[in-house]
């Protein structure tokens, strides 16, 4: 299975989502990503690191919390698209225009749909995104 990770979903390996089935799937995602490794746009690492630092300014968590859930994710297999931004920037727009998403949303989707991927994520509007272009989302049935 090719995923596509969204920030919301590896953040939930870290801050545990409240509810109980999205506890399990982002559990089931992280043994996919271990097992399997994702693919993620260049913006995914932006993303992740602001979630940190918002989350240790609200003294949810701290610098030496942020530091350790960086080093286990940097030993998954977490590879960044390597097509440039600029050409897809088109697309991205389109996407988001036709969806209703942000740019940063459609950069996911367009990611998930240019490597026939399975996107994981816990966006709702970017999950009804996916499945609205034929893009599977993880934890959906086959």
């Amino acid at each position: 299975m090719n995923i596509v990770l969204d920030a919301s979903m590896a953040l939930a390996w870290l801050i545990v989502r409240a509810d109980g089935t999205e506890a399990a799937l982002a559990n089931r995602a992280f043994g996919e990503v271990s097992a399997n490794g994702a693919e993620v746009p260049a913006l995914w690492y932006a993303e992740v690191a602001n979630t940190l630092l918002v989350f240790e300014r609200a003294k949810r968590l701290t610098e030496q919390d942020s530091v350790s859930y960086l080093a286990d994710l940097g030993l998954l297999a977490i590879a960044q698209d390597d097509l440039p931004c600029a050409p897809m920037q088109s697309r991205v727009l389109d996407l988001g225009r036709r969806h209703g998403l942000t740019a940063y949303d459609a950069a996911y989707l367009e990611l998930a749909m240019r490597r026939a991927g399975v996107l994981a994520t816990f966006d709702r509007k970017l999950a009804g995104a996916a499945r609205a272009a034929g893009v599977r989302v993880f934890g959906d049935p086959m």
